[in-house]
């Protein structure tokens, strides 16, 4: 087999060629803690939100919102009503470009540090005024105004700051805002600055910056130092940095799938959703499954939208989302597993920071409520985490007697050790999360007359509420352990290895039983007569996120007959059937449902990764993130050493990749006609595990 590649998969680039109306026609920016919607208006007026990762504002919900809305206007302007007026966003350098009329604009965020530049080249001698659009300029219950900083010539600067009083601790004090200039910009009125005189080339800036808490003026003056950087900095050296981050970016690795108009399709999409969850993924807290940082204003909406108590008064602005500013874990999980067959692993770190973050007040909730040791983590939770004390004869709810969360995010962390080999990460990060959750587990349940753990009652997932033993506690056990066993002495101690290995002895047997015959996967441990709840399937999170069942592992037929005899069968959203798929070696399905996901743009938002809300809010983030794990595994499958290839990969589908794998390995290949034409893999040691999926192999395993 040739080794010989093609050259890496090109980044994405979108053209319009119309302005458009309103934020619904913005394209996404941004350098993954300040995300943009950027749109231009039949007027010539190029407009953009800026979100933050930390903006988040004193709100019932704890909502993240805008940091504000800059106007950039020409005069005269030479885009409104330009025949070749166009508007493009480079996915390969994150910039958008908007020509026409002799002038064109570029904006960009620096990858490097929390500032947009906006650089504008015209043939002609043009004004430029960079204003402040109103946004929350009166104080509606908790939340108070914004404020403008007066007097401060050649220079704007804004901001909001949470009240303190009536106000949850994590949130008072809270300040974010920002300061706009630009050479020979003064300022021209309370919300603006413009052009001293007419150019052809001019500039501005913009630095943002939030404080979690403390004094006014320590933000102001952090702010500032921010500014004063920037302003001596040389932007054509900033703007090679901030290329080559994302030329770093985009070789780490890449699906370029072609064959119909379906599978171009699918890769844009793919293409699409790594490139929106770079853009907001490395910031001060995880990416909001609602929506991420690039919410839009949702004029037509007048009624109560899903998640929301009560209707939501109009204007529904950018501020306002479904589901608010809590962070649903199962809602969290479809952006971040993608992470590691993609090599972004820095992309990853918010996620675990804020969990471990909560780490110590849920430790010591645990403590206060039920006087063991140990911790879990709610599965909806505000950013700061804190735990309810939940007894066993309240009545079932959602998300109550549900403590699994935990158990998956060590799973995911012991999976970024496999792939990267970070023992400081697993000091750092895996060993104390797991070692809670364990603990909590170990103590908080207890054991039946066969010694085994009894969990009851516990929810499995938001499906069945207050069953006993559901399956994905126990598949979690399943993984978790053995992989935890597996590490070397340097990271643990015999004292957690002894107390491991005695866990391993006392978990319950996976629930298998009869269904229409045949035997399955359950979703819980003996009768099987707990209403349904919701529209999931827990019996298959033995194959995701718990890989215990999939492609050439013991038992597949289990699984297969789960997911054949599964209640509920649906893709988008948070629906897990595309990942199901490509984990069972189901090509046909996988391929349907992945076509689903990566082309499901909402039919209210123009650009065409914006997903339909779902479930959630638009754009949707978990509808992406689903889409991107299932085409990652209907190519690359891992089981131990073993590289799986094509392990669902469709007739009639052609791809050029390349992915990360366990132990440091990097995968690369051609498919073409159903056949593999090239392959490296890197460490070529590792060669020797890749096994190439037909379909003979796909049958179980006794």
């Amino acid at each position: 087999m040739s080794p010989l590649l093609a050259a890496p998969a090109p980044a994405p680039e979108l053209t319009w060629t119309n302005p458009g109306v309103d934020s619904q026609d913005s394209m996404p920016l941004g350098n993954g803690d300040l995300g943009l919607n950027v749109w231009t208006e039949a007027d010539g007026a190029v407009l953009f939100y800026i979100g933050k990762t930390d903006a988040w504002s004193e709100a019932q919900n704890t909502e993240l919102v805008k940091l504000g809305r800059i106007r950039v206007m020409l005069s005269p302007n030479p885009f409104a009503g330009a025949a070749d007026f166009r508007q493009t966003l480079s996915g390969e350098n994150a910039e958008l470009r908007v020509s026409g009329g002799g002038a064109h604009l570029r904006l960009w965020v620096d990858a490097h540090t929390n500032v947009i530049r906006g650089e504008v080249v015209s043939d002609q001698p043009v004004n430029l005024t960079v204003s402040l659009d109103p946004w929350r300029v009166e104080s509606k219950g908790k939340v108070t105004a914004d404020v403008v900083v007066p007097d401060e010539p050649g220079q704007l600067v804004w901001y909001h700051r949470n009240a303190r009083q009536g106000v949850q601790a994590p949130l008072a004090d809270r300040t974010f805002g920002g300061v706009i200039w630009g050479d020979g910009l003064v300022r021209d009125s309370l919300r603006s600055l413009r052009s001293g005189a007419p150019g052809t080339r001019q500039s501005f800036a913009l630095a943002a910056y939030t404080a979690p808490s403390g004094p006014l003026e320590d933000w102001r003056a952090a702010l500032d130092r921010l500014a004063d950087t920037t302003r001596a900095a040389d932007p054509a050296a900033a703007w090679g940095a901030h290329t080559a981050w994302w030329s770093a970016f985009w070789a780490r690795s890449y699906i370029r799938v072609t064959g119909d108009r379906d599978a171009e399709r699918v890769s844009d999409g793919y293409a699409w959703q790594r490139f929106i969850t770079a853009c907001a993924g490395r910031g001060a807290y995880p990416i909001k499954f609602n929506g991420s940082l690039f919410v839009t204003d949702n004029p037509g909406n007048t009624r109560r939208e899903k998640g929301n108590p009560q209707p939501i008064p109009d204007p529904f602005t950018a501020d306002q989302r479904s589901w608010g500013g809590r962070y649903w874990f199962q809602n969290t999980r479809p952006m971040y597993w993608p992470r590691l067959a993609a090599g972004d692993f820095d992309l990853m770190m918010p996620f675990f920071r804020m969990y471990l973050g909560m780490l110590e007040a849920n430790v010591a909730d645990v403590r206060k409520h039920y006087g063991h040791a140990g911790a879990y983590f709610q599965e909806t939770s505000p950013f700061w985490g804190g735990l309810p004390k939940i007894t066993p004869e309240e009545p079932g709810f959602y998300t109550k007697h549900y403590y699994l969360p935990v158990l998956e995010l060590a799973t995911m962390a012991l999976d970024y050790h496999a792939y990267t080999g970070d023992d400081a990460f697993a000091r750092d990060f895996l060993l104390p999360i797991a070692d809670a959750g364990l603990t909590f587990y170990a103590e908080h349940f207890a054991r039946g007359t066969d010694g085994k753990l009894r969990l009851e009652p516990v929810n499995s997932i938001e499906m069945y509420w207050k069953v006993a033993d559901p399956l994905p506690d126990l598949a979690a056990f399943r993984v978790l352990l053995p992989g935890l066993l597996a590490l070397p002495d340097k990271l643990i101690s015999a004292e957690q290895r002894a107390r491991w290995r005695q866990l391993v002895a006392e978990i319950p047997e996976i629930p298998i039983g009869e269904k229409q015959g045949r035997r399955v996967l359950l979703p819980y441990t003996g009768e099987q007569t707990a209403p349904g709840k919701n529209t999931e399937v827990p019996e298959l999170y033995a194959v995701y996120p718990f890989s215990l069942y999939g492609v050439g592992r013991p038992g597949l037929d289990l699984a297969l007959a789960a997911w054949e005899l599964r209640g509920v069968k649906r893709a988008k959203c948070w629906h897990q059937d595309p990942v199901w798929a490509a984990s069972l070696g189901l090509a046909d399905a996988a391929k349907k449902d992945v076509v689903s996901n990566l082309t499901n743009r909402d039919p209210r938002l123009r650009f065409p990764a914006f997903w339909e809300k779902g479930h959630d809010y638009a754009p949707d983030q978990d509808n992406g993130g689903n889409g991107e794990l299932a085409l990652q595994r209907m190519l690359l499958q891992n089981d131990g050493r073993r590289l799986l290839l094509l392990p669902a990969w469709p007739a009639g589908w052609n791809a050029d990749f390349k992915l990360r794998a366990p132990l440091d390995t990097t995968v690369e290949g051609r498919v073409e006609n159903g056949r593999l034409l090239s392959l490296s893999v890197t460490p070529d040691s590792r060669r020797a595990d890749v096994v190439v999926i037909t379909p003979s192999t796909l049958s179980s395993t006794p």
